[in-house]
């Protein structure tokens, strides 16, 4: 007897990612999974009196997104305070600020959004009129009863230094900064005028805030509830560019983790997580213990099931003075959702990965330089097949590649940055000679590692990633960086799907368009295999669905 589908999409160019890359025209669903994928005549059987039909339309239909190290979350935190974007000068700012002062309660903290325009504030101060940043004595004037804070922006965004914040007397003074306050780290300038006085204004030569977390711990910061609120609506933004599965292998801090599971719990998720843990190393002495007794709920898979899953240990060098600064603020973490003090020291690690190896907690960590100390633990304890992760691929050789592919290591890009954004920067450095260096996609492939796209949450949408990947564009040079790199439409979608997957051992559930997979997939607004290359970008979806059920539909309805 042909089983009845809940859900039929008919009339779509269903590009299934299959081992194929085949193409069909629909798919059946039941339930969680899909029934069969095909011509419409292979479908139809599966039709019943109460099957819901999607028409594609004609449009491209793929499997749903995975973004390989997404800071979700993040998005979702951009609203909980007020905006700044639009302002256009010094006074724009300053009549904003007295527009909350009024209806601000005397003493209550005002705290804004970074200036700039979102999502990557590029250019700050110069895009006020004044070519400068306003002062705390600006801000005294239309906040006289009132600690205001305009917040740095998260460095990450841009990737361009320094991150800037604002504050005026009366949060100076709760922060107990003054005149011969010193910085807590050489990063940090409190920046002064010719009488010696405090301007308010303060820098950091850092991507990730100092002061915001170590001084001004006492204002208002994001809350559990903001979490979770912020993860449903980040949701729905992945979800409105096909995105529906992530994996966050910088690492989560257990506030962060207790949001996905508080939405999760609600049954309001609409893209399925794989957190790996960000763990708190202030004072720790020895590994050993501490990783033998995690392991019960880290090794392997972790713990969880198909929409949400702990596995895993993010790290990365060493405790800095400012990361422990930022660590006082603990068990807040603020923009980042990880912990600050999750660092090893160099001189221990290949003894705390042979730790994490010896009980099978897999490694994530960001970077290339890592890779010489995942050698030093495959020597001790064999890699191949734990999948442990390098991501941020910004420079590799053909060496360095086909030690990483022996070593099972599986990797993923941060082509925003490393092509698009600074690209050029890397391509004088190395030298034309060795430019096929510069996140050498192509190359990756051709050794067979396993390799996922991630956006690192600047922008949202991976059709940026995909299109880096394809063009090469690089916006400062306005030219393709390391052109010979760039890889088909067909293997960039593979990077973004299957892929993905197997970033977290899920290749054989999601990833593709086939019999017995997780229904995830997205109708869109182009057709990744035959727009025009710049249109990639700019692809968005038109209807998502995750596990059956559709999610998001570009009209509002869902």
């Amino acid at each position: 007897m042909t089983a009845t589908a809940d859900l039929i999409l008919t009339n779509g160019k269903v590009i299934t990612v299959d081992p194929r890359f085949s193409i069909a025209q629909a798919i059946a669903v039941k339930g969680a999974r899909i029934l069969a994928v095909g011509t419409p005549e292979q479908v139809r059987g599966h039709a019943g009196r109460d099957t819901m039909t999607i028409d594609a339309g004609g449009r491209a239909v793929i499997p749903g997104l995975t973004d390989g190290h997404a800071h979700m979350d993040r998005e979702g935190l951009k609203d909980v305070f007020p905006s700044l974007a639009g302002c256009k000068s010094v006074q724009d700012v300053l009549d904003r600020i007295a527009d909350l002062a009024r209806a601000a309660r005397p003493g209550a903290w005002i705290v804004t959004m970074p200036i700039g325009e979102p999502p990557y504030y590029w250019d700050t101060p110069k895009n006020l009129r004044e070519n400068r940043w306003p002062t705390r004595a600006e801000l005294d004037k239309v906040a006289p009863d009132n600690p205001v804070y305009i917040r740095p922006i998260w460095g990450f965004w841009r990737h361009t230094l320094p991150i800037t914040s604002v504050a005026n007397t009366r949060a100076l003074q709760l922060a107990g900064i003054g005149k011969d306050t010193q910085p807590p780290a050489p990063v940090v300038e409190f920046e002064k005028d010719a009488s010696g006085e405090l301007t308010g204004v303060i820098h950091e030569n850092t991507p990730m805030p100092v002061v915001e977390l170590g001084y001004f711990h006492m204002m208002p910061g994001f809350t559990q509830a903001h979490r979770a609120r912020g993860l449903k609506n980040a949701m729905r933004i992945y979800n409105a560019t096909g995105t529906t599965s992530v994996l966050e292998e910088h690492g989560c801090a257990p506030e962060l983790i207790q949001a996905y599971q508080a939405v999760r719990a609600s049954g309001d998720a609409t893209v399925r997580a794989n957190l790996v843990f960000s763990p708190s190393w202030s004072g720790a002495r020895e590994y050993g213990p501490t990783l033998r007794t995690w392991g019960g709920w880290l090794a392997q898979r972790g713990l969880g099931d198909e929409w949400l899953r702990v596995a895993g240990l993010f790290t990365e060098f060493g405790l800095t003075p400012e990361s422990l600064f930022r660590a006082k603020a603990a068990p807040y973490t603020g923009w980042s959702g990880f912990n600050y003090d999750c660092g090893v020291p160099r001189e221990r690690m290949v003894e705390f990965m042979t730790e994490c190896a010896r009980n099978d907690i897999r490694v994530c960590a960001i970077w290339v330089d890592f890779l010489p100390f995942f050698e030093a633990v495959n020597k001790i304890v064999p890699l191949k097949g734990r999948r442990w992760i390098c991501g941020h691929v910004n420079t590799l050789d053909d060496a360095t590649i086909e030690k990483a592919e022996k070593m099972g290591v599986a990797m993923t890009t941060h082509t925003n940055r490393y092509i698009f954004k600074e690209g050029h920067l890397t391509r004088q450095k190395l030298g034309k000679a060795r430019e096929n260096e510069i996140v050498p996609l192509k190359s990756m492939r051709a050794a067979g590692l396993h390799v996922g796209l991630a956006t690192d949450n600047v922008p949202t949408t991976l059709w940026h990633p995909i299109w880096h990947t394809i063009s090469r564009y690089n916006r400062y040079s306005n030219d393709a960086i390391a052109p010979d790199q760039a890889v088909s439409r067909e293997d960039a979608l593979r990077c973004a799907t299957v892929e993905g997957a197997y970033l977290t051992f899920e290749e054989n559930d999601k990833g593709s368009l086939e019999a017995g997979k997780l229904a995830d997939f997205a109708v869109l607004s182009d057709d990744p295999l035959t727009c025009a290359e710049d249109a990639i970008k700019d692809i968005a979806a038109e209807t998502t669905v995750v596990g059956g059920r559709v999610v998001y539909q570009r009209n509002g309805a869902a």
